[in-house]
């Protein structure tokens, strides 16, 4: 058995859902937030001698930087102590630890994995904290990503469901011109893990789009996905924000990672082009 931790999230939706797909060799088991409080630690201890799970598909976080900020004993709780709890657990099997672009200060950009981090918000500071004790075992795999899109079960975690939703009330959205990402669809990291795990990977991997796109050029990419909502969006400048600091380029070079994989991973904006019909 896999189990999948946050599978009510985006990524973790779609490790469930696409598993016939990517892993029909598996029984894969989806835990939500409602399934399991991975901040209870008796409760995560009863729930393993439960299962038994052979693969453990991390995915569950408090991943929201503003609320990291609010809330940092809950973010260093579910970010860190229970990722490592989770990877003490699964110290004999494979184990699968999600973690983001965010643990570097985005000075540079076109990261790889050797690269010195320096996250500069607590979001970044607990996923680089949870990569250190998830790393310590050479069974384990940790995935650095990007911007995630996708449809998730809220209808509220992708990227691009965040930008629906308020074209969809009819709001503007102010986009930075010089925030740098590398977005992927969901589906697409998902795909990836899969085959990474099905050729036995272990360790460190960036795994995100091909493509080095603004946080401006992003939407204008998905404004012209849904011209229906008269989409509306003015530029603006990542040193206008007054929220956590945010990384200016966190663009990240995922060259080993595509010496593993079977597909290219793909530019966004020719992927939105190919697929003009998946739902996004």
């Amino acid at each position: 058995m896999a189990v999948v931790s946050g599978a009510g999230g985006l990524i973790g939706s779609y490790f469930v859902r696409t598993s016939h797909r990517f892993a029909p060799t598996w029984r894969v088991h989806g835990l939500t937030r409602s399934d399991l409080d991975l901040t209870n630690f008796t409760a995560v201890h009863h729930a393993w001698r439960d299962l038994h799970p052979q693969l453990v598909i991390h995915c569950a976080a408090l991943s929201k930087p503003q609320v990291c900020q609010e809330h940092p004993s809950l973010a260093h709780t579910l970010n860190v102590e229970a990722t490592a709890l989770l990877a003490e657990l699964a110290a004999g099997i494979p184990f699968v630890f999600l973690s983001t672009d965010q643990v570097f200060d985005g000075r540079r950009g076109d990261y790889v994995e050797s690269d010195p981090i320096n996250p500069v918000n607590l979001y970044g500071e607990t996923k680089a904290a949870a990569e250190q004790a998830v790393l310590c075992n050479s069974k384990h795999m940790v995935i650095r990503t990007s911007l995630n899109g996708g449809v998730s079960p809220t209808g509220d975690r992708g990227f691009n469901e965040e930008a629906h939703r308020a074209w969809v009330a009819n709001r503007t959205l102010t986009l930075f011109t010089d925030e740098f990402r590398c977005p992927i669809p969901a589906i697409v990291t998902v795909q990836a893990v899969w085959e990474l795990v099905d050729k036995s990977q272990t360790g460190l991997f960036h795994v995100a789009g091909a493509e080095r796109l603004s946080r401006w050029t992003i939407g204008q990419l998905l404004a012209a996905r849904w011209p229906e909502l008269n989409p509306k969006l003015e530029p603006g400048s990542v040193h206008e924000y007054t929220g956590p600091t945010r990384p200016p380029d966190l663009s990240l070079d995922c060259a080993k990672v595509q010496k593993c994989l079977s597909f290219p991973l793909p530019k966004f904006s020719e992927w939105l082009t190919t697929h003009p019909e998946e739902p996004f």
